[in-house]
């Protein structure tokens, strides 16, 4: 591991306001982790985002391809040892692969998974494990309960309404008197998943579960 690189501040600042205005519910959650962990999980969710927005950027398959054939590059200079390409969330996720120990292959899963939305529908279960596994890698809460908690909750957030979500989310919570209390900050999402959460009632409502807790 070696956490030698630094981003500039503007990259993080661009990452947060993104991640801010584009997932509000996972913004909300990853602020109750402490930095520098902070600004990991902000780069991951930046990260996803880029990646999810891929089927709507174009819709010409090649053209999928060609844009997460250069995330894969970056995603190989991010957790490299050289210089990243100058864009505010490689800058970012090569702060947080370096410092935290995530490898490429780590990160090319994700990327991997989000390439079968090209022409086909999402595996959620892929595409949850492979963000919930570099969420805990940030979160350095590693641990058989934790991790099946975190990947549970990361594949509900991708599902529509249904049994199987509920599953999801009842196996997350079942785990909660065994999973690290470090991890709270990417389990919190649960809450808006199956209940409706106004815009004030949200911080509030993640504050006191994090402060119980629960999730």
């Amino acid at each position: 591991m070696t956490d030698s690189y630094r981003a500039p501040d503007t990259s993080h600042r661009y990452v947060l306001d993104l991640v801010r205005s584009a997932d509000r519910d996972r913004f909300l959650a990853a602020l109750f982790a402490p930095e520098p962990a902070r600004r990991g999980l902000l780069a991951l969710l930046a990260f996803d985002h880029e990646l999810a927005r891929t089927r709507t950027v174009t819709r010409e398959p090649l053209l999928a391809r060609i844009r997460l054939q250069w995330w894969r590059e970056a995603a190989a200079e991010a957790a490299g040892s050289g210089k990243p390409r100058a864009q505010p969330i490689v800058e970012s996720l090569s702060e947080t692969a370096r410092r935290h120990g995530l490898g490429a292959e780590a990160l090319v899963a994700l990327i991997d998974a989000r390439e079968e939305e090209i022409e086909g529908p999402l595996d959620v279960v892929r595409a949850g494990h492979a963000l919930a596994d570099l969420q805990v890698g940030v979160l350095g809460v590693g641990g058989g309960e934790t991790q099946t908690a975190a990947r549970a909750v990361a594949t509900a957030w991708l599902m529509g309404e249904g049994p199987e979500r509920d599953s999801l989310l009842a196996d997350a919570r079942a785990r909660k008197d065994k999973v690290d209390p470090a991890a709270l900050p990417i389990l919190l999402p649960a809450l808006s998943i199956d209940r409706a959460l106004g815009t004030w009632r949200r911080p509030l409502a993640y504050w006191w579960a994090a402060k119980r807790g629960r999730y």
